[in-house]
């Protein structure tokens, strides 16, 4: 193709755990000879109690196209579903301006179900990052996820087992194309910032353990996340060990948290951001000794370093995972006693650096994807979606 009839491909962020995932698919796409990068930002993105990371996006380069605010202020489920309303509003207006050929999206949140809502009824194709994923019924994630799949027309899983979940969801197989994970894992060893400096950076002591916190309202319990909260905060009070927390995400339940986050503030070995930048946060990955909470960071992005997880509640409860994550409920006891265990463990820390890993899968990420989206048929063959049961 020449410059003149390049594909626009349309990617949606609304997250700064997306964005993480997307960045190699946006490099990837912004190089390729027969494509032409747009990018939509909208969600937590735009939110400053949340960091106001559209402006990391920008820093790292990229050109921002379009951005669309979804959220309103409030901490209800109802405030989500508004917020849900706006974005699809929002979407299909930039969609109008951007004009693209193709629409890519990650995951389970509610900017990638507006933009699949929004480019599946305008005959965009939709191409959707991390389908056939489990988290459990715990969270509405889960209903999200499996209705972008229904609306999307090419589908990039993580690992086969997804693939086949697909298929037994009733999709084509000549839709699907297993990707591998992406984000850390197609990162260069030189792309990380050493511990010492890391540390020097966050204001740690490279010399002490480090643990990594991240934990995210369950939508099923919105009223209890302020006590989940205080359970896990308790428990770093009793480690004293230091700790990065970090802000947990727009959810309903998520500024009922960040109060419970403020409360501990004054302990000098927790040390809380509302959003850590992209390379940041995988050095600190890289860097530490174990992490705490729900993110699905724990489970899909920690195996590849032997990271041990302790994974609080039911989130991620049906979610493909290595023997690097322990479950514990949301109680403080238990969660001291998974940490110090870890901790003190130093042959189980090793057992697990060579543990299995099921998403250290034979996959080749960015650069599959951006070959199906430069190459693919765009008919209606490919918008017509049919199931085969």
């Amino acid at each position: 193709m020449g410059d003149s009839v390049r594909r626009k491909v349309c990617i949606v962020t609304g997250t700064r755990a997306e964005y993480g995932l997307l960045y190699p698919v946006m490099k990837a796409v912004q190089r390729h000879p027969s494509l032409e990068l747009s990018i939509l930002a909208t969600g937590m993105h735009l939110m400053p109690e949340f960091g106001y990371t559209i402006k990391e996006i920008e820093a790292d380069g990229f050109v921002i196209q379009a951005s669309v605010p979804m959220y309103l202020s409030g901490d209800t489920t109802a405030t989500t579903v508004k917020g849900l309303g706006i974005g699809i509003i929002g979407i299909t207006q930039a969609l109008e301006q951007i004009k693209p050929s193709i629409v890519v999206i990650l995951g389970d949140r509610d900017e990638g179900l507006a933009a699949a809502i929004a480019g599946a009824h305008m005959y965009i194709p939709v191409c959707h990052i991390h389908g056939g994923d489990s988290t459990g019924g715990s969270c509405i994630d889960e209903s999200i996820r499996h209705a972008i799949t229904r609306f999307a027309h090419v589908h990039f899983p993580a690992t086969p087992k997804h693939a086949e979940r697909l298929i037994r969801m009733g999709e084509e197989e000549w839709r699907i194309h297993v990707v591998g994970p992406l984000g850390i894992y197609s990162m260069r060893e030189a792309d990380f910032t050493n511990r010492v400096e890391l540390c020097l950076n966050l204001d740690l002591d490279a010399k002490e353990p480090i643990l990594i916190v991240i934990q995210h309202p369950v939508t099923i319990q919105v009223g209890r996340a302020h006590e989940q909260m205080r359970e896990t905060m308790e428990a770093l009070v009793e480690v004293k060990k230091q700790a990065v927390v970090i802000y947990p995400n727009a959810d309903a339940g998520g500024r009922a948290m960040i109060d419970v986050i403020k409360e501990y503030s004054n302990f000098s070995f927790i040390k809380t951001f509302k959003n850590l930048p992209y390379l940041t946060f995988n050095s600190l990955m890289k860097a530490a000794d174990v992490i705490i909470g729900n993110s699905s960071a724990a489970i899909v992005d920690a195996p590849l370093f032997g990271l041990p997880a302790v994974n609080i509640g039911s989130r991620q409860e049906s979610r493909e995972r290595a023997a690097n994550v322990f479950d514990v409920s949301h109680k403080k006891g238990e969660i001291v006693k998974a940490i110090q265990r870890i901790l003190g463990d130093e042959e189980l820390r090793e057992r697990l650096q060579k543990a299995p890993n099921p998403y250290d899968v034979e996959g080749k990420g960015a650069q599959e994807i951006v070959k199906v989206l430069s190459t693919m048929d765009v008919n209606e063959r490919l918008l017509q979606r049919n199931l085969t049961y």
